[in-house]
């Protein structure tokens, strides 16, 4: 069966591939950031109970409990926008257009959170968040215990996978607001398709012969039926001879 209308495929641009792939880069780099965090974050909770062991001020004894509260719920909410960003990057590739607005939405909101986040990490983290007023520990007290208790690796890597996550985060955006990319998730309109000569038509069973493809006026096929006798004249018996034909009348009997 031949389809009068079918829409025409449509080739994937380049920067929409590189697009999904930018964002299956910034999935890669928050599972790894919370694999870091998840790996760090008892020696961070020491640190911060070693600082505020000596404290008076109010709950200074929650302040670890808190932040690894804190740390540890950012980081699994930012791999789970992540996988949502990588979900969406799959129908991206198949020109939802729908699925390209929701990118740019949840994408904005991720490029808020991921460079706050390196802003906070690049001007000391939770030195700027040190007590520094009454007898609490201050902002350089606690960058120092932290530094102490934390591998030598885990800040420099936490800082390169934020600037990359970032980067690849805001190129993916900017792809997908190319104009080049724009025809790709345009609705795309059905185009209407002669039928093939030959083919078989809606309606029809297989088997079946087509209609036949000449010139002018078409003729239709015969069916291969035998013809049938024309009707005898009226007022005619069947059986009975014409008279009017030479040596048709009967012989005489006297």
């Amino acid at each position: 069966m031949v389809d009068s209308q079918s829409t025409p495929a449509r080739q994937r641009p380049s920067i929409v591939s590189i697009s999904s792939y930018l964002l299956f880069l910034f999935l890669a780099c928050q599972v790894i950031s919370l694999i870091i965090t998840l790996s760090t974050i008892g020696k961070t909770r020491d640190a911060l109970r070693d600082a505020y062991a000596n404290s008076t001020i109010e709950n200074a004894d929650q302040v670890a409990d808190v932040f690894v509260a804190v740390g540890i719920g950012s980081a699994i909410l930012l791999v789970l926008l992540a996988v949502v960003l990588a979900v969406l990057a799959l129908f991206n590739n198949q020109g939802r257009n729908g699925a390209r607005i929701t990118t740019w939405i949840i994408g904005g909101i991720m490029v808020c959170c991921t460079g706050g986040g390196l802003l906070s990490s690049a001007a000391g983290g939770l030195a700027t968040g040190g007590n520094t007023g009454g007898d609490g520990p201050s902002a350089e007290e606690i960058q120092r215990r932290m530094e102490e208790a934390l591998p030598s690796w885990a800040t420099p890597v936490s800082l390169l996978l934020g600037v990359v996550s970032l980067i690849a985060l805001v190129t993916a955006l900017i792809l997908l607001a190319l104009p080049k990319a724009n025809p790709f998730f345009r609705k795309q309109a059905a185009v209407w398709e002669p039928p093939t000569p030959g083919a078989s038509y809606p309606g029809q069973a297989p088997g079946q012969p087509g209609y036949p493809q000449a010139s002018g006026e078409p003729g239709y096929p015969s069916s291969g039926e035998p013809g049938y006798p024309p009707p005898p004249a009226a007022g005619r018996p069947d059986d009975t001879p014409p008279t009017d034909r030479p040596g048709s009348t009967p012989p005489s009997t006297s």
